[in-house]
């Protein structure tokens, strides 16, 4: 019996993900650069491609302003390079006008042929100070925007942010069809929960005790059911897996060996959500950990010392990460995005020590979003206006 009702409450697989570090984020050993791991197009390639061959079912392509690569060009450019993966693309609501939003997502779906999920983004953009309730009401029009360009012939919308009337949605309907590609969100204030339990599909969580996350999952479905409506819930949570673990600990303190934690903090302080309530909540169980960094049994916070948001790692055996991923299926999670340090080295220690054991599914085919041959839209196989 699961924490909360799900969407997906009879799947008897998992969306397993990994993670592609388009914004800095790969190294030997936390906090120092390395120019070979550096967020180059070449190199985050193939972690997409390393993740596809592997197994993976979907990648996360972050979105952030730091020296690496635009998330939407990134997925362009990986579209004829892949043909099973899908790819999480991460939007930050308001950075493209939202129209012309919906036409490349449109765009990017024809390219992969309906394998495109999005992470919907709600922080500040460079440069940018916003009050937290315009950025969520930023967000919630986006989100409107893009629903009504993938399900009606018209967009109609009159808005505090944005307005439109009787505009054509031909040049926006994406390959997906039945709702458009999956929209995963993660945030922990209200205004964050109220937007998900809206209007997404998926409902992201980054690592922290169980008890946690599970009264997270409850929070979460007491909104949606305000809306009549469930979701599905996923977990973001970095990976070091090995044959025993001791050698897994081993490994854990082998990464954070040089870093210099002053520079950690610069690393943390730079991303745009550094400041935020789920980031606070990963500082949290740091300080809670036991002096070796562990919060709860297998899951070590040593790694939020050198990077914001996602803080945490699972360590252990085969058997012993297997233990986890099952308890967290039992609670109702249904899609993991999972990573390591450096990133094609542990996708590869998972993809043959774990994800040989798991059942896995792509979340947008078991929502019957992807037809089964082109559809009929204008960059399918629909009339020509």
């Amino acid at each position: 019996m699961t924490i909360v009702p799900v969407t997906s409450a009879d799947l008897d697989a998992a969306e397993v993900s990994w993670f592609s570090a388009l914004c800095s984020d790969d190294y030997q050993f936390l906090g120092v650069p390395d120019g070979t791991l550096r967020s180059s197009f070449e190199h985050c390639r193939d972690i997409v491609l390393e993740a596809e061959k592997q197994g993976f079912r979907n990648i996360l392509a972050p979105s952030s302003y730091q020296v690496g690569q635009d998330t939407l060009s990134f997925v362009a450019g990986m579209a004829p390079l892949t043909d099973k993966i899908n790819m999480l693309a991460a939007i930050r609501c308001g950075e493209m006008q939202p129209i012309m939003l919906a036409r490349t997502v449109a765009t990017l779906d024809h390219m992969m042929k309906g394998r495109l999920t999005l992470n919907v983004i709600s922080s500040d953009f460079p440069g940018e100070v916003a009050e937290s309730s315009f950025r969520y009401k930023r967000s919630k029009e986006v989100v409107e925007i893009l629903k009504q360009a993938w399900t009606q012939d018209e967009i109609n919308y009159e808005g505090e942010v944005y307005q439109f009337k009787g505009l054509s949605t031909d040049p926006a309907r994406p390959y997906q069809q039945n709702g458009g590609p999956l929209l995963y969100f993660g945030g922990y204030s209200p205004a964050a929960l109220d937007l998900c339990a809206r209007h997404c599909d998926v409902y992201l969580m980054w690592p922290e005790p169980e008890e946690n996350i599970a009264q997270r999952m409850r929070d979460v479905n007491e909104r949606a059911a305000d809306y009549g409506r469930t979701l599905d819930y996923g977990l973001r949570v970095h990976m070091i897996v090995r044959d025993t673990e001791a050698e897994a600990r081993e490994y854990a303190d082998y990464i954070v060996s040089k870093l210099d934690d002053e520079y950690g903090k610069l690393i943390r302080d730079r991303a745009h959500d550094s400041i935020s309530l789920g980031v606070a909540h990963q500082a949290k169980a740091r300080e809670l950990a036991d002096k070796f960094g562990y919060v709860e049994p297998n899951l070590w916070t040593g790694v939020g010392r050198a990077r914001s948001g996602c803080g945490a790692a699972l360590v252990g055996s085969t058997d012993q990460v297997m233990s986890k991923i099952e308890a967290y299926q039992k609670m109702g999670i249904r899609s993991f995005i999972f990573s390591g340090y450096p990133h094609i080295d542990e996708c590869v220690h998972f993809g043959t020590k774990v994800l040989p054991n798991l059942k896995t599914c792509s979340l947008p085919h078991e929502y019957g979003r992807v037809p089964s041959e082109t559809p009929a839209t204008p960059l399918g196989n629909g009339d020509r206006r």
